[in-house]
């Protein structure tokens, strides 16, 4: 397998950006997905991951083989100014409640609600991006205009003293979005990520908000599309996904191939977990030293528990290399597909833990 890594940075008139150049390369195949105690070499050897220096080399083919899947990675001529415009503003009792919509590459727009707590002005806030589940509402019941009430994290944090921004995943909520019209993107899965990401620079750019304290939080759909962009986004310091993933080989990976999430998985991995060039084990181990919470509900349908206890069961020795085992943790409730009370509860402690909230 080859793949094309090289890249220089050209400045002109005083923008600096990167440029992809075609280099070719040999990315190794991993078949064993769950063991993340090696890497290859140059020369398809095995090498034991003894230090973290090792391990960034296994760090760097899983995000290459991640790539393989659901596309690359937008490159900085994709980093458009944001030019962010208030489309509506109004308040909930003590936080301001305020729709905007942001650029996030040449071609699209971005629908979000932006959440800001009594006295965001006076200090410099931590800031969540709350990811929605599926659902045609969108970015609306995160913050508590529609929807679950076990989905409100967003109006919840800002409660607790977060500044939170809610975009609409492509396609659903007011992001209306062929996927046909936009071949730049192999999967909806890239796109949603690119749109987070644009979304964390909008949140590094609030005066309100401290950009070196920013996190994610996410329930299904949003649970994984936390996830997928946490492995690209190092700017997202602490993640949270409630029943957002399970091991592929427990998943029904059909369910993945759609427009909306990652074609390549049908096209040319057909649908087969062997085929497939990674998994979350790889995903969840990627984030260490950072804090990530794991809530699984133990009568959850849509992603099997057991394949969530095997993910962090491997990424653990990862997190111990780096000297931060207890910055691994997964919660389990007796519940099915659904974020509860008392699960919202422990993950915003979760989040207070490392973010710090003001009162």
């Amino acid at each position: 397998m080859r793949h094309f890594i090289a890249a220089v940075v050209c400045c002109v008139a005083g923008n600096c950006i990167a440029v992809i150049l075609a280099h070719a390369a040999e990315l190794p195949e991993y078949r064993e997905h769950h063991d993340l105690s090696y890497y290859l070499d140059g020369d398809g050897q095995r090498r034991p991951v003894a230090t973290t220096t090792d391990w960034q080399i296994r760090h760097r083919h899983i995000l290459d083989h991640i790539q393989r899947v659901m596309g690359r990675l937008p490159g900085e001529m994709s980093r458009v100014p944001l030019d962010v415009k208030v489309l509506d503003e109004s308040r909930n009792g003590d936080i301001i409640r305020r729709k905007i919509s942001f650029q996030s590459d040449a071609r699209d727009r971005v629908t979000a609600w932006l959440l800001l707590p009594a006295g965001a002005g006076e200090a410099k806030r931590p800031a969540v991006l709350c990811l929605h589940q599926t659902i045609d509402a969108g970015k609306d019941e995160p913050v508590g205009l529609r929807g679950s009430q076990n989905m409100h994290y967003a109006i919840e944090l800002a409660r607790r003293g977060y500044v939170t921004l809610s975009p609409d995943y492509p396609s659903l909520g007011e992001h209306t979005y062929d996927f046909a019209e936009h071949p730049e993107y192999v999967s909806g899965t890239m796109k949603a990520v690119w749109d987070n990401i644009r979304a964390v620079d909008l949140l590094t750019s609030l005066a309100e908000v401290a950009p070196e304290r920013i996190g994610v939080i996410g329930h299904s759909l949003g649970g994984h599309n936390a996830m997928f962009t946490a492995a690209f986004e190092p700017r997202l310091r602490v993640i949270v996904s409630s029943c957002g993933f399970t091991s592929f080989r427990k998943d029904d990976l059909p369910s993945w191939t759609g427009p909306r999430y990652m074609p390549r998985i049908a096209t040319q991995f057909a649908s087969d977990a062997d085929k497939v060039p990674f998994d979350f084990h790889e995903i969840v181990a990627s984030f260490a030293p950072r804090p990530f919470l794991a809530v699984a509900a133990t009568r959850d349908n849509d992603f099997d528990v057991s394949g969530v206890r095997d993910v962090i069961d491997s990424a653990e020795p990862v997190y111990r290399l780096f000297d931060k085992p207890q910055h691994l943790q997964s919660l389990y409730p007796d519940s099915p597909h659904d974020f509860p009370s008392e699960a919202r509860q422990q993950a915003y402690e979760f989040l207070d833990c490392y973010l710090n909230p003001a009162p």
